[in-house]
This record gives structure tokens, sequence and C-alpha cells, in this order.
């Protein structure tokens, strides 16, 4: 095995966060490009200080004429590495980025599942971080799409025992295709991200290089630092929002209500999370930034002042010291 900087670098990262405990489960998400190949033979290098149990999946989408012979790739690298390995083949997977993602991570759960693996890791790499924070900022996400990519997450909100862990998030993508180039690792190029269809692809392509050029060329990590620091805030900013919420929205039979007093002196950013929070349980879809703000602004609107209605029909008005919503 040869011992490069970044065996050296994930093995201290691991030590120190423990991500991957000892002896964990792990089920390894290999696409076959260069970032998940790096993912790969570093757990597979490091297994042996870790007592890890490794095994390999590919999911297949079929988007394109080749995606068979690189499913057919993945698992002869399995066979190589004597690791078991699982291969899924979307059924008339729509082409959406969003789509596949969603499938993906059903795949993932499955086989956590059934197989009893504790950990899916991923090979997502700062550079990737850095164009989903780019992504979600034009998206509006505020500070939580800033936080994109944590190092680790519940696969889902239903299994808080399986985690998804990303252990490359300190690597650029320029550094796993070095990686890979050094051990001559067998990359298998996939050709769908050459296109400028997807828009990850676009910001990859041609944002990105447009911003290194001209404006930082560390853009990658400044980014993926800034997600760092948004990761922290976010958790402290949720702790307070939990606490709160619990304390000042009441459920009424047939709608809710918020005490106005105690409400009003909650910092703007908590009464944001708070009324968020409660409009992701009250509405038929995700609230958007208008539908946080006109609930938010009750809270210092003269009584009987009215909303009007949210998606599903709800109003929310001032009845005295109450913000209800029906």
């Amino acid at each position: 095995m040869s011992w490069t900087p970044i065996h050296a670098k994930i093995h201290t990262l691991l030590k120190a966060n423990v991500l991957l405990p000892k002896g964990s489960s792990i089920l390894m998400a290999v696409s076959g490009g260069q970032d998940s190949l790096c993912l790969a033979k570093l757990l597979l290098d490091l297994r042996a200080k870790w007592d890890w149990h490794l095994a390999v999946v590919h999911c297949d989408h079929r988007w394109r004429a080749d995606s068979g012979e690189n499913a057919a790739h993945v698992s002869r690298l399995a066979q190589q590495w004597q690791l078991p390995f699982f291969v899924e083949t979307a059924q008339g997977l729509p082409k959406t980025e969003a789509a596949a993602r969603s499938w993906r991570y059903e795949v993932f759960a499955m086989l956590a599942t059934q197989h009893g693996y504790h950990h899916v890791v991923t090979g997502h790499t700062a550079t990737d971080r850095a164009e989903t924070v780019i992504y979600n900022l034009m998206r509006g996400s505020g500070a939580d799409g800033i936080q994109a990519l944590r190092w680790q997450r519940p696969l889902s909100e239903a299994d808080s025992e399986v985690w998804v862990t990303r252990p490359l998030l300190q690597l650029t993508r320029q550094e796993t295709g070095e990686f890979c180039r050094d051990l001559t690792l067998p990359v298998w190029h996939d050709s769908s991200n050459d296109s400028l269809h997807y828009r990850r692809n676009r910001i990859r392509q041609e944002l990105m290089p447009y911003l290194r050029s001209h404006f930082n060329p560390n853009v990658e990590t400044t980014l993926a630092q800034t997600a760092e620091i948004f990761t922290a805030e976010v958790a402290y900013l949720d702790a307070q929002a939990d606490g709160l919420y619990a304390k000042l929205i009441q459920s009424k039979e047939g709608g809710w209500q918020i005490q106005r007093s105690q409400f009003a002196v909650v910092p703007l950013a908590l009464q944001r999370r708070i009324v968020r929070r409660l409009l992701q349980v009250a509405l038929p879809q995700q609230p958007n930034f208008e539908h946080i703000e006109k609930l938010v602004a009750l809270a210092s609107a003269p009584n009987r002042t009215q909303t009007d209605p949210f998606p599903g029909g709800l109003i929310a008005w001032v009845d005295h010291d109450w913000i209800k919503l029906q």
C-alpha cells in the first residue's frame, strides 16, 4: 500500500472527529468516477487500522448508453477488492437531478436496513460543497442552504440509526484527481458530467472556472469553509428555535396560535425559524420567504389584522395578544 499525504490527512480527520468509528459496517457509494474511487481506495487502505466492514453499492440511472458497462466496471473493482457488491438499476426514472438523488438515497436506505450497514459513505468533496453553496444561494435557501453537505447526517428522518458520512469534504476535486492518477486507479468517465443540460454542470464547467480566474483562485476551499462556519451557526439557531417553538406555539383544534407579547421580543432570526417550522407543519407545501414574512409581520400588526390565504386556504390574523392560524 502506498501511504500518501491524503491517507494521513483522512486518517487524522477520522481520529479527530470519529465520523466512522472502529468496527463500523460501511456501505460505500461508488459511481466509478474519481471522487468515489479515491474514497474507496482510502477506506480500503485504512480498513486494517479501523477494523471496518466494507461493501460497495452502485446505482445505475440508465441515463447513458454505457451505464451497464459502467456498472460492470464497478462490479469488477468490488471483486478485486473482495467486497460485497450491490447494484441497483432505475426503472423509468425521470431525468432530473432531484429525482436521481431521491432514488439513490432510497436505495441506500433499503440496503442499509436489509444488510445492517450503519454508515453510507459518499465521495462528496470541498468542490461539491462549494458548488452546492452557490446553487443553494441562487435558489434563495438562506443559511440552511449555505451550510450545504454536512460531514454527517441521519440517512432519513425515519431512521436515525444509519448515517450518511462524507469523509472527503476537506479535499478538492483536483486533489482526488491527482490521487487517482498517482495510484493509477481506473477512473470511469461519466459523459453526463459534460452535459450543460444539468445546472450543476454549468456551475462546475462555467461559473467556478470564472470565479477562480477573476475573483479567488481558492474559491472552492473558501466556500467550503464558509459552509463549515454556517453549519455550526445553523445548529445553534436550530437548538434555540426548538426551545422557543415548544414554549410559544400552541396547537388548538383546527389550527395554531402564538402569544404575541412573547414572540415579539424574540430576535428576528429566531422568529423566522419558529414560523418556518410552524408553516412546514401547517401548509401542504414548503413555505417560501413571503409566507414566513407575512406571518412574522403580525407580531407588530394592529388588532384584527389578517393575511391573505396561505397555500391550502389557511388564514392568519391578530386577536389581541394572539396570532391565530386556521
